[in-house]
């Protein structure tokens, strides 16, 4: 049973005549929205600093005197070392998980895939959360995020492994594959929270919840090279993604070598979520929002879809993260807890549209 759609990439069955916004149009204006929102974001806190400030101090630190510096006292420290990089992460991270539902949903066939819906994220946060019990240090700084890889690949190819059936992907089969990994998961964490001590107690329960309160600059430099590899990875495959959604057969007829082109998807989405979750935690919902938002907007093309995935998670997620650290003062809301409030009302319109048929995905 061949799943997703067998429509040109582009065109929707029930959505024929809809105007759709280019890509031309969508791409920096999400850029743009982005700027502006990490501006914001960056100068609200206990102590907000005003937007030509956060500008200014910018500026000055590339070596450019150009506008305002903070005026509140430890202004600039604040920025530099808890505001700026708890951004530039929430970005990476967004970016990251954006992306990895667009290229998800494209190599599954399934517009219900999502990193955390389908239990890749958890697989990736039990691979981390054994390092932190354990203590292993093998790696350095990379031993979090190669364990979360690896249990976020072997859970991703469970998955699809499962899920497949007659050459495609089955709606129902992919969300039961799901429930059954998040509870094999989450049994997993719970053996490794029993078995832990304090420290790791705490940093295993900011896991479950997913938190940025952790942003550093090393994080930032570690998560942005996987991520930008990963994104340009993706955007090389658009065009054969967009074969794809045609049908195995017609795809193999094109020159889409399938299996070579869903081996590699599979690997950049272990990637992409298993840094996020290494740094982050487990995020819910992101990579399944934002992707069908874009289609919404601009249609199913990867060309298009991918790069605003990737935009639309990172604005997504420094919304979520200010209204988290800001909605309740001198307390900060679980960020997880929050997408998942926000994206779980989304998916459950997502599953009542699908019963009018596969066009209405987009």
């Amino acid at each position: 049973m061949e799943t997703a759609t067998k429509r040109p990439p582009g065109k929707a069955a029930s959505g024929r005549g809809r105007r759709r916004l280019p890509g031309t149009a969508l791409l920096p204006g999400l850029a743009l929205a982005l700027a502006a929102l990490c501006v914001v974001a960056a100068g609200t806190g206990q102590v907000d600093i005003p937007p030509d400030q956060v500008i200014g101090s910018l500026l000055h630190h590339l070596g450019l005197d150009v506008g305002p510096r903070p005026t509140a006292a430890q202004g600039d420290n604040a920025l530099w070392i808890v505001r700026f990089p708890r951004v530039a992460l929430a970005v990476v991270v967004g970016a990251s998980l954006g992306c990895s539902g667009a290229v998800m949903q494209g190599v599954f066939g399934n517009p219900l895939a999502e990193p955390a819906v389908i239990g890749v994220s958890w697989g990736a946060a039990v691979g981390a959360a054994t390092v932190i019990v354990f203590g292993l240090s093998t790696l350095g700084s990379w031993t979090i995020m190669t364990a979360a890889f690896g249990c976020g690949l072997v859970t991703t190819l469970l998955v699809y492994a499962v899920s497949r059936s007659g050459g495609g992907t089955e709606v129902v089969t992919l969300l039961l594959t799901g429930i059954a990994v998040n509870a094999v998961a989450s049994a997993l964490l719970g053996l490794l929270m029993f078995a832990a001590g304090d420290d790791a107690l705490r940093a295993i329960t900011t896991w479950n919840l997913g938190s940025l309160a952790g942003a550093n600059w090393n994080a930032v430099a570690a998560v942005t090279p996987v991520a930008a590899a990963g994104m340009a990875v993706a955007l090389a495959c658009a065009r054969r993604l967009d074969l794809l959604s045609l049908g195995e057969r017609t795809a193999r007829h094109l020159g889409v070598d399938v299996e070579r082109l869903r081996f590699t998807s599979i690997v950049v989405i272990a990637l992409m979520t298993s840094a996020a979750v290494a740094f982050a935690g487990v995020i819910s919902f992101v990579g399944l929002v934002v992707p069908h938002l874009v289609r919404l907007v601009a249609g199913p093309g990867h060309r298009t879809l991918i790069p605003a995935g990737a935009l639309g998670g990172a604005v997504v997620l420094v919304a979520a993260d200010t209204v988290a650290r800001t909605a309740v003062p001198y307390q900060e809301l679980p960020l997880g807890v929050l997408t998942a409030l926000l994206g779980g009302p989304f998916f459950f319109w997502l599953l009542r549209r699908a019963r009018g048929g596969p066009g209405n995905w987009s």
